[in-house]
């Protein structure tokens, strides 16, 4: 049949299965989607509406009705599967007859590099020169990751140009199961771009933190090899690549401890301000002293400054008027 949904790998009953459910609209659990007619039957069991629901196809209520997709998402879903399952299957053949292998071995037999300095394949600490060679290594690193990457961002910010070159990285990443950890600079809760990917990338199973204490740049994969900036303030110099297990053990106890000192990235829903923070605000405009702001409010003065302390962190406010005017500028204080 030309309009068949087989390319997009659906076979023929979960077909029939999926278009009953458009013409019925429902399904209830006990019986599947009855087929028009006098002699009406039920037609698929509840494994079949089960791979219709994994499919992408339908969705299942908490009474255990089954709903189809509209069919504009339905159709979606499965080409995102299609495409995933194609870019697994492509990866792993490529992993398989080691391609990537094959073609830095055509790199390693040239005369000299002009990106890192002199050394054979097997030296621990590496420099590499310039982002371009930087960027070069994270993507081997990432592309034969297998367990665990670790990053951190110190300032918090990200370019469009980093955003659109660290995506894909990432999501293949993801797409394996590897265990992505992050921690961005406090700057982040005032960049919406860089807020939006990384939340992005949570939905799809990273965990991101936010630091409001200075941390160290660095990328540790698999606990077996890391990047560090070779002038951490001018980190377009370059890298040092280090395979050294004794110092790559210690950037992984450096960067535990900034993961522990640093607090989860707030969801969408946590923008908003609560009620006492939001009173606390009004405060800033109101009352000259915290003593008379937490008399005001009916809470001790400690309390008060704790809240004011998250609050300042939340903004990424240097100072109480820093505070209240990006409140302002936020609507929090409408």
């Amino acid at each position: 049949m030309g309009n068949s949904l087989a390319f997009l790998g659906v076979n023929e009953e979960e077909e029939r299965l999926y278009r009953a459910l458009l013409r019925s609209g429902s399904s209830s659990p006990a019986a599947g989607p009855q087929e028009p007619g006098p002699d009406s039957h039920t037609l698929f069991e509840e494994s079949a509406l089960d791979r219709l629901v994994a499919l992408g196809l339908a969705t299942r209520n908490t009474q255990g009705a089954v709903h189809p997709v509209p069919p504009p998402r339905a159709v979606d879903a499965l080409i995102e599967g299609r495409l995933l399952r194609l870019r697994e299957d492509l990866e792993s053949e490529a992993t398989r007859n080691s391609i990537i292998e094959s073609l830095f071995l055509e790199r390693l037999t040239a005369t000299s590099s002009p990106r890192a300095d002199a050394g054979d394949d097997g030296q621990m600490i590496t420099q590499l020169h310039g982002i371009e060679a930087v960027r070069e290594a994270i993507d081997e690193l990432t592309f034969f990751a297998r367990t665990e990457d670790l990053t951190t961002e110190p300032t918090g910010l990200l370019t469009e140009e980093s955003i659109a070159v660290s995506h894909p990285i990432n999501m293949r990443l993801l797409r394996r199961g590897v265990r992505m950890r992050m921690i961005m600079g406090s700057a982040i809760m005032q960049d919406e771009a860089t807020l939006t990917y990384m939340r992005d990338l949570v939905s799809h199973g990273a965990e991101v933190r936010v630091s409001h204490h200075p941390i160290e740049r660095v990328i540790i994969v698999d606990r077996s090899a890391a990047l560090t900036p070779i002038n951490p303030a001018h980190t377009s110099v370059g890298a040092l690549l280090v395979r050294e297990p004794g110092l790559v053990a210690t950037l992984v106890t450096l960067f535990e401890r900034m993961w522990e000192a640093s607090e989860e990235l707030p969801g969408e829903d946590a923008d908003m301000p609560s009620d006492i923070e939001r009173e606390i605000l009004t405060m800033l405009r109101e009352a000259d002293k915290d003593e008379t702001a937490a008399r005001r409010l009916g809470v001790s003065v400690r309390t008060y400054r704790k809240h004011l302390a998250t609050i300042m962190r939340r903004l990424g406010a240097a100072n109480r008027v820093e505070a209240a005017l990006l409140a302002h500028e936020k609507g929090w204080l409408n």
